[in-house]
């Protein structure tokens, strides 16, 4: 912003070599416009600022963005190959959402992201913790053998073997003495205890695990330890699925401070970023988040309605007619006897308080053969709508085939036995949403941040307050622009236009 007179004003316009907005007094009325209307009237020059101003500009042209802006991954493939792609096409990035979904699968759904997206558009791929290390080394070794450039990394406490596996693989000093890393990774996080961890160079343990199984050389290892273990970090504040439900107006600010503390220890060729996710719905809440500092912002429930989403018509029907009141906390499938839990929408589903009985039960007693006849009876017909012995048989016959060591476990511990019965309602109530089952519409498990509440007020009225009109990609570009718009609008009214 430059404010001029007539003496400096022609000065300045003859050499400005970026967008212009003129503020003029003009019959005592202030009037902004893009062209000039008469020099001597000229009060203020101002920025014409746009949505690709926004955010990090190293952000961008590390990931080949045209906004600060990516989609995060929903598991299940409710994060889609279709909207990776839509994403990539409109100069954002999306994360494909392989929790839950067969290795063969996410094969197939890589090879259709990078055939659609050409010319380096931008994607990621979504690892999720798995206490299954095999299998998710299986998933790292995968993306290594795929060549994806970047992953998303959630749910994760601390960096796991698999997740710095892929990090370090193929990791390079160039001519020039410049660490060269293919694989670039972006860690979602909501506790300053997890930030700091991938924002500290991998565990020197796993790198010598690494090595000596022949997975990385010794020289990756030696390089990994100038770097940090992410590329980016995602602060996720109250999102759908899986959150602590912290504030993103506390818990950014202050992990910002976290990060900058644990930067100037190191002496990194790159600083690592921070984005912002987590009540995202808005231009203004995207607009916020920057303005607090975020390198970059993510959205994820307003998505899930869009026409892209990997889910049923009548879950995007149920997230339509959502508000932000309609949401509430319940137990999770994959971390059910720690008491986790994920955001989802109460409304049109009992499974909130479903899941929420299962885990009380859970807690309070040592078997299922131990709980009272009633709540028995009431857990088998109205909540797995199966007899307990049926549904084991099916629990056992699916770890059979990915983890026989959990049925041997179980069939010795009456409690474990009940939790994983549990977590077959818990697992697949999210699959019955997915697949629409007319059935089981009560018991589905529809995840959902406030975030969806706040965009369908804000595109009420609107073609975009129908789900049949809602593209992920015009959804993207509707708040960045609305963010830039907020920010020209804010400065403007600062300056008394």
């Amino acid at each position: 912003m430059a404010i001029v007179n007539k003496e400096n004003s022609h000065k300045i316009l003859a050499n400005k070599d970026y967008p212009i907005l003129y503020v003029y007094n003009i019959n005592n009325k202030l009037t902004v416009s893009t062209d000039i209307l008469d020099v001597d009237k000229i009060l203020f020059l101002l920025p014409n600022f746009d949505a690709t101003s926004l955010g990090d500009a190293s952000f961008k042209k590390d990931y080949n963005l045209k906004y600060a802006y990516y989609g995060g991954a929903m598991a299940n493939g409710i994060a889609s190959s279709d909207m990776v792609i839509a994403l990539g096409k409109c100069g954002c990035m999306g994360s494909y959402g392989s929790g839950g979904v067969r290795l063969s699968v996410i094969a197939e759904e890589i090879d259709k992201i990078k055939s659609n997206l050409t010319n380096n558009e931008p994607y990621m791929i979504n690892m999720l913790c798995n206490r299954n290390v095999e299998a998710e080394m299986e998933l790292a070794k995968l993306l290594v053998e795929k060549d994806v450039p970047a992953v998303e990394a959630s749910a994760y406490i601390t960096p796991s073997e698999p997740l710095v596996y892929y990090r370090v693989n193929g990791i390079y000093k160039d001519a020039n003495g410049t660490i060269v890393t293919p694989h670039k990774v972006i860690a979602k996080v909501s506790r300053e205890e997890v930030l700091t961890k991938f924002a500290m160079p991998p565990q020197d343990e796993i790198l010598s695990s690494l090595v000596n199984k022949g997975l990385i050389t010794l020289q990756e290892a030696e390089l990994a330890k100038l770097i940090p273990m992410a590329d980016d970090i995602t602060v996720e504040a109250d999102s759908g699925g899986h959150t602590d439900g912290r504030p993103l107006v506390s818990m950014l600010p202050a992990l910002i401070a976290l990060k900058d503390k644990i930067m100037a220890q190191y002496n990194y060729q790159k600083e690592v970023r921070i984005g912002a996710a987590g009540g995202i719905g808005t231009g203004l809440s995207a607009l916020a988040a920057f303005d607090m500092g975020a390198a970059y912002v993510v959205t994820g429930s307003v998505n899930q309605a869009c026409v892209e989403a990997g889910t049923s018509d009548y879950v995007k029907q149920c997230l339509e007619e959502t508000a932000m009141a309609d949401v509430a906390m319940a137990p999770c499938a994959d971390m059910f006897e720690d008491g986790a839990k994920v955001e989802v929408i109460r409304k049109r589903t009992m499974y909130a308080q479903n899941a929420s009985k299962l885990y009380e039960l859970y807690k309070k007693y040592p078997s299922f053969e131990a709980i009272p006849e009633a709540d028995r009876t009431k857990v088998e017909k109205r909540i797995l709508k199966k007899s307990f012995n049926e549904v084991w048989e099916m629990t056992k016959e699916y770890f059979m085939t990915i983890n026989p060591n959990q049925i041997t476990k179980a069939e010795s511990n009456p409690k474990l036995k009940m939790a994983l019965v549990f977590r077959w309602y818990l697992g697949n109530s999210s699959r019955w949403a997915v697949n629409g089952d007319a059935d089981r519409k009560m018991d589905m498990q529809i995840w959902c941040g406030q975030a969806m509440g706040a965009f369908n007020l804000w595109v009420k009225g609107t073609p975009l307050e129908k789900r049949e009109n809602r593209c992920v990609a015009d959804v993207a570009t509707l708040i960045m622009n609305s963010a830039a718009i907020e920010y020209m609008k804010n400065l403007i009214s600062k300056l008394g236009v």
